[in-house]
C-alpha cells in the first residue's frame, strides 16, 4: 500500500471487515422468511450494519464512502431512526423499516413475512471513540446496573414508540453482546404488557452476555455439575433467607420470570466464547435437574441469581440478565480454537455451513 502511513494501512485492513462485498452474506440473494438460518442471517446483518454506522461516524464516512447502508438496503431495509447514546454520542442501536412492507397485508398463522420492523443494537466498540462509555456499561451489566442507564432508556424508549404506533406483531428485536444484553432488558420490562396480549416481539440474541462464572468453560464434567449444584443451593439458599416463602403464592402472578415463560428467543451461543457459554450448561443443566430430587430447589435457582438478590438487598432493584425461563439454543459447533474474536463475534452468524446444534427448552 504505497503512500499510505502503517495507521492507514492498518485502518485499510480492518475496514476489510466492514464491507459487505468482502464479507457480508453474498449467498443470501433472494431469502425465504420461513428458513430460520435466512432470518439468522438478516438479523445478525442488521446489527452488523449497527456497528458500521458507528465505525462509520468514528471515520467520518459520509454519502458515497459510507460503508454502513448496505448491510440493510441489501434485504430491501431502510433505515428511519439512528439511537445515539447520550453521554458520548455514539451510535448504538438503530430501527429498520422494510420498504416493501403491506400494512393491509394480515398473513395467516402459517405464513412467515418479512418483519415490519427492526430494532438492532451493537455489541461494545473498544476504539478511542466508544472504548470508556462501552466497558463502563459492560462493568453496569455485571453489577446488574444496566437498566439505570441512559443508553438503556433510550433503547427503551425507542421500542415503546414503535409499539405504540404499529403494535408489536411482525417487530424484531436483535443485539449482539452488550446489544443483546440490552434487547433483553427491554424484553423484560414490556414483557409484562406483551404477556396480557399473548404477542411477544421475535428477538435474537447474538452471544447474549451470561453474568455468572463461566462454569461451562471447565473440561471436568463432573466439576461442571458439582459446581452448578453447588451454585443452586446457594442461591436457593440466599433467595429463601433474603425473599422468605410467606408471599409466595401472592407474587407469582407478578413474577417477571413466570410473565416471561412463553417468550422464547432465538439464543446464539459459540460453545468456545466464555461470555456467552455458559447459557448452555445453564439450559442444560436446568432440564437435567427437573429429574432429580433436587428439582425443587433448582427451580427457586432458576428464577434468581446471587448478583440480583444482593443487589435487591442493598435497594437496587433489576433483573438478572441471564435468567431466561425459555429459549431456543442455537449452538455454532464449528470453531475448535479459542479464539475470542472468532467465538464471540457477530461474523459467524451470518454464514452458511451445517455446523449448528439447536434445541428448545421451555419453562413450565
Amino acid at each position: 500500500m504505497k503512500g499510505y502511513n502503517k495507521e492507514e494501512e492498518k485502518e485499510m485492513k480492518l475496514s476489510g471487515k466492514e464491507i459487505f462485498g468482502i464479507c457480508g452474506p453474498l449467498h443470501l440473494n433472494c431469502v425465504d422468511w420461513k428458513i430460520p438460518d435466512h432470518r439468522r442471517s438478516v438479523a445478525a446483518s442488521l446489527v452488523q450494519g449497527v456497528y458500521i454506522l458507528e465505525r462509520d461516524r468514528q471515520q467520518k464516512r459520509t454519502g458515497h464512502n459510507a460503508l454502513a447502508p448496505i448491510w440493510w438496503d441489501y434485504f430491501h431495509f431502510k433505515c428511519i431512526q439512528i439511537l445515539v447514546d447520550q453521554v458520548d454520542s455514539s451510535t448504538f442501536g438503530a430501527i429498520f423499516e422494510y420498504k416493501y412492507h403491506n400494512p393491509n397485508y394480515h398473513p395467516m398463522a402459517f405464513q412467515s413475512v418479512p418483519p415490519q420492523y427492526v430494532i438492532a443494537f451493537r455489541g461494545t466498540v473498544t476504539k478511542p471513540d466508544t472504548r470508556k462509555r462501552d466497558l463502563y456499561l459492560d462493568i453496569q451489566l455485571v453489577l446488574n446496573g444496566l437498566t439505570r442507564n441512559s443508553r438503556y432508556q433510550t433503547a427503551l424508549q425507542a421500542v415503546e414508540n414503535i409499539m405504540v404506533n404499529f403494535g408489536q406483531r411482525n417487530v424484531w428485536l436483535a443485539g449482539h453482546s452488550l446489544g443483546a444484553a440490552i434487547a433483553l432488558q427491554v424484553e423484560v420490562a414490556i414483557g409484562k404488557e406483551m404477556a396480557k396480549r399473548g404477542c411477544y416481539i421475535e428477538t435474537y440474541l447474538f452471544n447474549p452476555p451470561y453474568t455468572s462464572a463461566p462454569i461451562e468453560t471447565l473440561n471436568n464434567p463432573n466439576l461442571k455439575t458439582g459446581a452448578r449444584i453447588a451454585t443452586s443451593v446457594i442461591t436457593a439458599g440466599l433467595t429463601l433467607a433474603l425473599k422468605g416463602t410467606k408471599n409466595k403464592h401472592t407474587t407469582q402472578q407478578h413474577d417477571p420470570f413466570t410473565t416471561l415463560s412463553s417468550w422464547i428467543p432465538y439464543l446464539f451461543v459459540n460453545p468456545k466464547d466464555p461470555i456467552s457459554c455458559e447459557y448452555i450448561g445453564y439450559f442444560e443443566h436446568r432440564e437435567k435437574m427437573e429429574g432429580w430430587s433436587i428439582g425443587g430447589i433448582e427451580r427457586i435457582a432458576t428464577k434468581n441469581s446471587v448478583v440480583g438478590l444482593l443487589s435487591g438487598a442493598l435497594g437496587r432493584e433489576g433483573e438478572a440478565l441471564h435468567l431466561i425461563p425459555s429459549a431456543f439454543v442455537i449452538k455454532n459447533m464449528i470453531v475448535k480454537e479459542q479464539d475470542l474474536k472468532i467465538s464471540h463475534g457477530i461474523h459467524q452468524w451470518w454464514e452458511p455451513h451445517p455446523f449448528w446444534q439447536s434445541q428448545l427448552y421451555k419453562f413450565s
